[in-house]
């Protein structure tokens, strides 16, 4: 599914709408509960080029796992940081399994009037599909994950600091893991389900 092939054509145009889509969440949630930090730092944009990261997107590309650059944040600009935080982590995720039921949505539409072939199947296709494995991937609670962000504003205080100190060795953690399959066999069933679900309302609402 991933690498180089005859398809990279159509994998660039989904993998930025992907990445752009989760870190402008990110962005325009934290700037919806105060924090302007996005928009002075430029990441409240649909630009693509403000949210990448070249050898998280590579990653993602060639080995199904990857990560944008991360939209700075301060929780101190919120009402209540640590929910601040968890609405804001939660925001990327969110918005990519949105995105997913929009394209599949798309899909079913196009393919009922008819109208569906051409270039756009694959693009739609793969939009669709890196939608569910971002989201899913990056609510794994490690860092730097939004998963770990989540955990850490649902954990006690010493908890959580004690959590978070392990965000230096968190990507080290998370290759390791991905080296050895580990995640792979806990996202892998968690992208059918989700997928799955997403399909059954689409098909209810056809």
């Amino acid at each position: 599914m991933f690498g180089f092939d005859a398809d990279m054509i159509f994998r660039i145009p989904a993998l930025l709408a992907t990445i752009t889509v989760h870190e402008y969440a990110h962005a325009r949630a934290a700037v919806a509960l105060g924090d302007p930090t996005p928009r002075f730092m430029g990441r409240l944009t649909l630009n693509p080029v403000a949210h990448l990261d070249p050898i998280g997107l590579l990653m993602l590309w060639l080995f199904k796992f990857g990560w944008a650059k991360p939209v700075p944040v301060n929780p101190y600009n919120f009402r209540d940081g640590r929910m601040g935080m968890l609405i804001v982590s939660l925001a990327g995720p969110f918005a990519n399994i949105l995105f997913a039921f929009v394209t599949a949505l798309t899909t079913g539409l196009l393919a009922k009037l008819g109208l569906l072939g051409g270039d756009w199947v694959q693009i739609l296709r793969l939009t669709y599909i890196y939608n569910i494995i971002f989201a899913i991937f990056n609510l794994i609670p490690l860092p730097p994950l939004d998963g770990s962000k989540v955990l850490a504003s649902l954990l006690p205080g010493r908890q959580a600091y004690a959590f978070e100190r392990l965000e230096a060795y968190g990507p080290f953690i998370l290759m390791a893991l991905v080296y050895i399959g580990f995640i792979g066999t806990i996202t892998h069933p968690l992208e059918i389900a989700l997928s799955r679900f997403i399909n059954t309302i689409v098909m209810w609402l056809l």
